[in-house]
Parts: structure tokens; sequence; C-alpha cells
């Protein structure tokens, strides 16, 4: 993981080794172990790159790396898969001066150029000066774990890991009285009626799943490369064997992501996801750089606090625990950083957390941690998709009735405590009740409609730009197993029952795991949300306003 920047000038210009320095010493935090600038022979290209090195630690692996006499690369990210692609590339005739995977990645480009992108399991962001056809081509993962701004101005197309490094090469930092309205209102940094909106006029992102090709006169093109397939349901396999393949792809996930020459933990919040991370890591714990440490966030005093959960994973596993203490006094001291950090507001002080979290693995020496962020999202891990599930079950399945709803609700009300879902299945019941008398069929929203809209229009990339910003700040490198492309598409193509059944959430995890977790986190009855004491924590510092209306102060 690293941070990348980059200049393309559509006229002769002076003043691009000046401002690729600019760029790339503004986004220093992301990569502390090296720092490499690239002009082209006409000077009319430049490519910036921050080093944190994480595979293959030499020299030889140093950016912006040049290939073939023909290609050179900025890459921030990893490619899991790269020992076996650089094994199909040699047999193809391809040699290698590096361990690294930024090797690897240009020659699979030299191979297959864009197509590569289908090759990919990975996070990236990335860009490569083609010497040959005079263009440049840019590149995002499928679910945007790892970012790339973008503006054009004065005649040139800047690009960099953070905005901050565009602002810092001249391009103006404008706020979007629209979004500024929007987050007050909402607590959201996305507009739903356009999830890319910027909230900075002028700067852009390039979108997950896509590539752009920027040519030397300016021209451009923006192309999608990826996406899920949400209405193809068509698994076919026993809920046992769905399971069984469910734990093969997961493993396979985890073990390449635990592919690293520097050491690899994980962080704890107690709840299913991350519980489930560490205790399938035990297995590995202890081999090549595999750690057995967990970091995580602990709130005094306060009733979601999850320390007894985090106790009975370490209890199960042997794990070692390290633990931060945040308090709303050290919030408000910080807050000016975290802001800095993460350059568009946020929703709630649990970002705070994850940011102490990571400053712990810091302190602790490791530098990648393996986290849970995309479990909720592919495998309906929130009770607001109940009524999408319910509603999906009237409409596909002709012998459904409201008296098999009922008996949905009787179970939920019996093994849940949680009101929300107890409301959420009453207002169904009623809804159900009242339609299955008129017999009207309007279109449903079916729960793989919504299990899509929260994967690839907007939620998710929120949740995966703060875990960016907030590890980056403190030079870690997070890896998520639960966004491995087969595995996602695999929980897609499940039928909705296994994955929410009779008031489970995410029913085939709970499943899999249920060998390797503890009973008292594998069949939790309630979900709590990473959530610190956030209105305590603004109650005793003095502050008054809204959670929205202290944020916006330190973005105006």
């Amino acid at each position: 993981m690293c941070g990348i920047s980059g200049i393309v000038s559509f006229a002769p210009s002076d003043e691009l080794a000046s401002g690729i320095k600019r760029m790339t010493y503004s986004i220093r935090h992301r990569g502390p172990d090296g720092e490499g600038h690239w002009i082209s022979e006409n000077g009319l290209t430049a490519l910036g790159h921050r080093r944190l090195s994480i595979i293959d630690l030499s020299e030889n692996a140093r950016q912006p790396m040049h290939y073939l006499d023909r290609y050179t690369i900025t890459f921030n990210g990893e490619i899991y898969n790269y020992i076996e692609l650089k094994q199909q590339l040699a047999e193809a005739g391809y040699a290698f001066q590096s361990d690294s995977d930024t090797e690897v990645l240009l020659a699979l480009f030299d191979q297959k150029k864009e197509a590569c992108l289908q090759e990919l399991d990975g996070m990236f962001a990335f860009a490569i000066w083609d010497h040959v056809e005079n263009s440049l081509f840019c590149a995002r993962d499928r679910f945007g774990e790892k970012p790339f701004h973008y503006s054009f101005h004065n005649n040139r197309f800047y690009f960099a890991s953070e905005m901050k490094a565009l602002w810092a090469a001249g391009v103006p930092k404008e706020n979007n009285p629209r979004l500024f309205e929007h987050f007050e209102k909402t607590g959201s940094a996305h507009h739903p009626e356009n999830i890319n909106e910027p909230f900075y006029n002028g700067i852009l992102r390039l979108e997950h799943s896509h590539w752009m090709r920027i040519q030397a006169d300016g021209t451009h093109e923006i192309q999608r490369y990826y996406d899920i397939n949400w209405k193809k349901q068509d698994c076919t396999l026993s809920f046992e064997d769905a399971c069984t393949e469910f734990n093969r792809l997961f493993q396979l996930s985890l073990t390449r992501r635990f592919r690293s020459d520097v050491p690899v933990g994980t962080s704890l919040s107690g709840g299913l996801d991350s519980s489930s991370i560490v205790c399938n890591m035990k297995q590995y714990a202890g081999q090549n750089n595999i750690t057995p440490l967990t970091f995580s966030a602990r709130f005094k005093d306060f009733k979601k606090d999850e320390g007894y959960f985090i106790e009975k994973v370490i209890e199960k596993t042997g794990f070692e625990s390290h633990l931060t203490w945040p308090t709303g006094n050290e919030m408000v001291e910080d807050m000016e950083t975290v802001c800095y950090h993460q350059e568009e507001p946020f929703g709630s002080a649990s970002i705070y957390a994850q940011y102490r979290v990571q400053q712990l693995a810091k302190e602790h020496g490791v530098t990648v941690l393996i986290d849970g962020q995309g479990a909720d999202e592919i495998l309906a891990g929130y009770i607001s998709y109940y009524p999408e599930y319910l509603e999906s079950l009237f409409h596909t399945k002709p012998l459904f009735s409201v008296s098999r709803l009922r008996e949905q609700y009787r179970f939920i009300d019996y093994h849940t405590p949680h009101s929300k879902l107890k409301k959420t299945a009453i207002k169904s019941l009623q809804f159900y009740e009242l339609r299955g008398r008129m017999r009207k069929t309007n279109r449903p929203v079916r729960l793989n409609e919504q299990l899509y809209n929260s994967t690839m229009r907007g939620p998710l990339q929120d949740l995966l730009r703060f875990a960016d910003r907030n590890s980056m700040a403190h030079h870690r490198e997070v890896r998520l197993p639960f966004l491995f492309h087969e595995l996602v598409e695999f929980c897609f193509s499940l039928p909705d029952e296994y994955k929410l059944k009779l008031g489970w959430t995410k029913y085939i995890m709970r499943a899999s795991f249920e060998h390797v977790l503890p009973a008292e986190i594998c069949w939790r009855k309630e979900k709590v949300g990473f959530e610190p004491p956030q209105n305590n924590w603004l109650r005793d510092t003095g502050i008054t306003l809204s959670w929205q209306s202290y944020l916006l102060n330190h973005f105006k």
C-alpha cells in the first residue's frame, strides 16, 4: 500500500518537476519507506510515488517502475494472486527482476492490456504510462478499497491517492454547497441521486470497477470492467454443500491476504465478522509473518462496549489482545488531524475509534491488519434488509402465505430481543396481510438488489474510504478477505434463505464457522455495530452542536 500521484500536461510546461514533488510530499504519510519521481522525455508526463514496503522490501521493487522500455507505473495496493499470475506469465516467456506484485502487474498489462483487470484478485489504484501509445491507463479495484482522485485543470490532468495532493499542485479547494447541506441533514457525504458527485467542486473520483485512458491530446474515455449480476441467483447446491464452498472460498481469500514480508495482525471488534477472521486465523498463526496479535477499541463504562465478546475470542484462540481506550477529550484533541486525513466528513465517532486502532497497531509494529468489512453488505448483516427479504418471499414463492409470515415473526419474536427487528417484522406482517387481501403486485425490491446497492452504490465505499484514510494516517495496510470477488459473486448466487433465515442474519456464515467461533458470538441474538459513546463524548466535552454541525466546522 502506498501513495500515488501524477500529471499529464496537454501543452509544453516546465513546472511538472516541482508540481509532482509537491504532490508526492503532501501524501508522505502513505509511504514512509521511499519516494520516487519520474518525468517523461518530452516533459509532459510526471508520476510520483510514496512507498510503504509490504512485498519485496528491496530496491528492486521501488516505484515508479519501468518495464520492457515501454511502460512506467505508479501503483497503490496489493495483487494477492501475484504468485499464481507470475507463474503463468513466466510460462508465457516473461522475465522478472523483482519479487514484487508491481512487476507482475506490468507484465500482465503488456500481455492483456485492460483485460488484465479481470485476472486480478486484489485492491488497487494505479496508472501506467505507455511510451508507445503516448497514453496513460488508470484503473481502480472492483469495490473501491483504494482511492483514485483526479481533476482536469489548467490544461492538465492531475491524479492522486488523496485530494490534498491535487490541492498541493494548485487545483482549487472549493466546497460543494449541495453536499455540505446534504451531509448536515443526513450525515452522508454521498447524494443518492449521484454517488460520484464530488464533495469539492472540480475534483472527481474514478469510480470503482472502472478504468480510464488519457490521451496526450487531452481526450479520455472511461469504461466499466466489472459488475455483479445480482439477478442471477443460480446456485443449486444444498445448504451443507454451500457452506463447504463458502468456507473454501473464504480460506483461499484469507491465505492469499496473508502474503506479506512484514508482520500481519488483525483488528477485533467483538462482532461476528472480525471474530470469524481471528478464529480462522488461529490455524495459520506463527507461519511466515502472521502474528497472533489483535487490536481493539474499548469504551469505559459504556453499555455497548464489546469487551466481553473480545475476551471470548481471545480465550478461544489464545491470541494476544491489545486495547485502546478512546475518550471524548482525546477525540476533540485529535479531530483536526482525523479530518485532515479523511478529507470528507463522516457520520459518526466510530471513525475516530478506528483511527485509534490503527495507531495502536503502529505502536506494536504490525504493518498489515486483516479486517471484516464487506460481510454485512454481501451476506445481509443488517436488520434493515428484512422488509425486502419478506417481500421477496411473498412475490417469488406462490405457496408462501401470510400464515408463513406469521411463523417468521413468531420465530423472530422468540429469538431476538432487538426491538427494531420486531418492529420491522410487525410492519411487514401488517403490510403483507393487507396486500394479501388486495392482491396487487408491484415489482418488489428484492433482497439481492438491496445487497447490490449496499455493495456497489455508495454505503460500502464510504466504509472503505474511512479504512483507507485511517490506516494510511499511520502507514498501516488493511486487507479485507470478505471482498474477494469470487466469494462475493458466490454469495450473490445463493438463495435468500441461505443468508437470512428465521431471524438470523448472515446465516450461512454462522453455520460455516460454528466449529471455530465461540457460541456466544456465532449465535448472538443482537447486532451492535462498532459504536462508541458519541453522545456522551459530545456532552462531556461541552459540545452542544449536532454531530454533523460539529464535524462540518472542521471542513469549512
